[in-house]
């Protein structure tokens, strides 16, 4: 019997990102320490489907169905190929965006009493939303952009004049719940208004229009509970073809952007940023582990723009370099965020959920 822990990297979803989950997996399932883990690859189809892998990748179809045991006695996966029950002993959900980061999925581990890396169901819910990340971090005495929001309901009733008014020209407006620049538009101008607003409410029922902030774009890993750590920030220099950091920047043009690791800025504002980035982490109920991303006005303001829970590991992505920056490797580091896990899933079984009056 081995003596290792069995990790299930579960990615995938029914998510606009998807493909970024896949990418994200790949690399913990080729960089987990494979001495200390036996990783275990599920992947959730666009569709819904809980599927078992023999290795990261984007083929669903004709592979063995799973389905979950309701049973805290006897936690795990039911293969229906062969009834095979699959035991993990930590799940390392790698899924970014809807039914995967805001809370579905981590609502769904948590009363199956399956310990899992990351944000619980409260930090994940709040986090996903930008509005309500947005209003507790103001309730928090956190800065943030100025900013306005509608409900799907409320359409018609949007006018660009009083978004302009409020907010200036240009303005931001974003789907409220989703991640990766997906339903995000950059407006100048009143032609761009009805575009922005059919493209936000495509993906949510929520639109939030920010002021657009001059200045660089940061961002600061956080890591740890009782005493969480930050990394120093890092900086994204998205290339003049581009209006924002967009989906396209992100993930399809090599030459978008230039990463800056460490950000090149002074002690006092790097002091400052790692400061707001674990108030903020605490403000959000996050746990584990998150990224930060932040703007650095140019009048030297710090303004917290989002948290992300699951944020990328892909070969691009900041989280990991930030703590590379540090010392920390990529398989150290999934080490790290592991017994981070299991440490504070020990902490709360001090927690009874059982009364007797």
């Amino acid at each position: 019997m081995s003596n290792k822990l069995s990790v299930a990297i579960i990615y995938g979803g029914k998510s606009v990102e998807h493909q970024i989950s896949i990418n994200s997996a790949k690399n913990i399932f080729e960089y987990i320490d494979r001495d200390k883990y036996d990783p275990i690859a599920i992947g959730i189809s666009p569709t819904g489907d809980w599927v078992l892998k023999e290795s990261i990748d984007n083929q669903f179809d004709g592979q063995p169905q799973l389905a979950l045991a309701l049973s805290t006695t006897n936690k795990g996966f039911k293969n229906l190929t062969n009834d095979e029950f699959i035991r993990p002993d930590i799940i390392f959900p790698v899924l970014h965006g809807t039914d995967g980061e805001d809370g579905s999925i981590q609502g769904l581990l948590k009363s199956m009493e399956i310990p899992f890396v990351g944000t619980g169901v409260l930090g994940s819910a709040i986090s996903m939303s930008k509005l309500y990340t947005k209003r507790l971090l103001e309730a928090a005495g956190i800065p943030v952009s100025k900013y306005l929001t509608y409900d799907y309901p409320q359409k018609s009733e949007i006018k660009f004049e009083h978004v302009e008014s409020t907010l200036g020209l240009p303005f931001m407006a974003k789907a409220a719940n989703l991640g990766s620049s997906v339903g995000v538009v950059k407006v100048k101008s009143k032609a761009d208004f009805k575009k922005a607003l059919d493209e936000a409410f495509k993906f949510d029922n929520t639109i939030l229009f920010e002021q657009y902030i001059t200045g660089r774009e940061l961002e600061c890993s956080v890591m740890g509970n009782e005493t969480p750590v930050a990394s120093n920030p890092a900086e994204i220099v998205v290339s003049k073809n581009y209006e924002f950091y967009t989906y396209e920047a992100k993930y399809l043009d090599p030459n978008a952007v230039e990463l800056h690791v460490p950000a090149k800025v002074d002690a006092s504002t790097v002091a400052t940023i790692r400061e707001l980035s674990i108030k903020a982490y605490k403000a959000l109920s996050c746990d584990d582990f998150a990224r930060v991303d932040l703007f650095l006005t140019d009048n030297g303001k710090i303004l917290i723009n989002e948290i992300n829970t699951i944020p990328g590991f892909t070969n691009s992505s900041m989280f990991p370099m930030m703590w590379q920056e540090r010392g920390i490797s990529f398989t150290d580091l999934i080490s790290e965020l592991i017994a981070i896990a299991l440490k504070r899933e020990g902490a709360a079984h001090r927690i009874t959920n059982q009364y007797q009056p």
